[in-house]
């Protein structure tokens, strides 16, 4: 393609990927093995000496996942990735390569229901320590750093209430504390968002949902964006020292600036295991070929129904940052110009029970607890996905007793208007 860049769409069907060159395959293959074999001994102790790239067992690394590695890499703009079983196995391996036990990272409030669950209790028994921020109030990371800290968590779009994060504000909070910014990126996809240009350091999927797209095969990934220097006050040992597994290689020394997504490789998958099976990688890659096509109409639709809502007398509020109203509308048209997302909630004027009526009620929308899929969704947060959350926290991550959340899907706007009119009239 001469020296010309790719655009979005021809890195969603193409990066990665080359026609096999055995079999002349266009489609990547599935390669459904555990293991591969070595061409002598010096080639199988190069590749465990981490002196050579290329495959030993599929719970470290298969051809089929190194597409889809390469291709979501390219897609956010990063210089590696790390594809994994699913989302919170991604958290859990990327934090594993930056605290010890007592380490703290500050996580924005405004999170996933099982993310708040994760980082709140799970990650207890490692002894790592969540400190609560305030997405909407940047001082409050500021405030919430202490030596202790090690990283910074946030949404670009934040589950459930679809608001849009300040990711450069809160970039800047993490430089000037010399940690690196975490970003997960799941509910906007790299093609609305891609935070690594607004100061990411590492960004984190579920692919189960958009970037997947189809609701039929779990998986996560690690993006790094190779722009931290892990070296910096020693802060980062599983990085900057020497690995007594791999002869005292230093990663960061070695790897440059993808040394994070090696660790992530090398010192978490390995050791953990949480592996993505190649068919999963297989089924979320032709779901990413069409991510623009879909993204695009998701919005459309999204913002479609967003405005119906808004004027439905059942509505008590709309929580949508493509609408001119919303608080979060002018940060949309900043960081998400092509469209605000698909998530969103909205409050009944009836409250809890009111919302628990609705997703009953509903037809088109199917009631489960997902989101990112080609069919329009539904929940009620409060009493599936945040139910663990006291009144308090459920408001405050924007799960309140009154709120449902959607994911819009891509049919026909007007069947998922007349779906919510029936409901909501009923």
């Amino acid at each position: 393609m001469s020296d010309r860049l790719p655009g979005f769409s021809t890195l969603a069907v193409h990066a990665g990927a080359q026609p096999d060159p055995t079999t002349g395959a266009r489609a990547t293959p599935i390669y459904q093995t555990t293991s591969f074999v070595f061409n002598d001994a010096d080639h199988a102790a190069s590749l465990f000496g981490l002196q050579a790239f290329g495959n030993i067992y599929t719970r470290i690394g298969n051809p089929t996942n190194a597409v889809l590695e390469e291709r979501v890499a390219a897609l956010e703009g990063g210089t590696a990735a790390l594809a994994v079983a699913s989302g919170h196995a991604a958290q859990v391996v990327v934090l594993q390569q930056l605290l010890q036990p007592g380490d703290e990272f500050i996580a924005a409030r405004k999170l996933y229901g099982g993310s708040i669950n994760q980082f709140t209790h799970a990650f207890k028994s490692f002894g790592w320590n969540v400190v609560w921020a305030d997405p909407d109030d940047i001082s409050s990371f500021e405030r919430a750093v202490t030596p202790r800290t090690k990283a910074i968590f946030i949404e670009s779009i934040a589950n459930p209430a679809g608001s849009i994060t300040d990711i450069e504000a809160i970039s800047t909070v993490a430089r000037k504390a010399g940690v690196p910014l975490i970003v997960d990126n799941t509910l906007a996809s790299p093609y609305l968002i891609r935070p690594i240009d607004h100061g990411a350091d590492i960004v984190v999927h579920s692919l189960t949902k958009f970037l997947g797209g189809h609701g039929n095969s779990l998986g996560g990934i690690i993006v790094d964006a190779g722009t931290f220097d892990w070296s910096t006050g020693g802060k980062y040992p599983m990085l900057s020292e020497p690995r007594p597994e791999y002869h005292g290689i230093r990663l960061q020394e070695t790897f440059g600036n993808f040394a994070f997504a090696i660790a992530c490789r090398v010192l978490g998958l390995r050791d953990l295991g949480p592996a993505l099976s190649p068919f999963n990688a297989f089924m979320i890659l032709t779901g990413i070929e069409t991510l623009p096509l879909r993204m695009q109409r998701h919005c459309d639709n999204a913002k479609a129904v967003a405005e119906f809502l808004a004027g439905h007398p059942a509505v008590a509020s709309v929580s949508y940052a493509g609408l001119p109203s919303d608080k979060y509308n002018q940060l949309a048209r900043k960081y998400a110009p092509k469209g605000a997302g698909a998530v969103f909630t909205f409050s009944l004027k009836g409250g809890y029970d009111a919302g628990v009526s609705l997703v009953s009620k509903l037809q088109l929308f199917s009631h489960l607890a997902n989101v990112g899929d080609t069919r329009s969704l539904v929940i009620h947060p409060a009493s599936t996905t945040h139910s663990q959350l006291d009144d308090a926290a459920k408001i405050k991550s924007g799960a309140g007793p009154d709120v449902v959340r959607l994911s819009v899907g891509i049919e026909d706007k007007e069947d998922l208007i007349a779906d919510l009119e029936q409901a909501l009239g009923a």
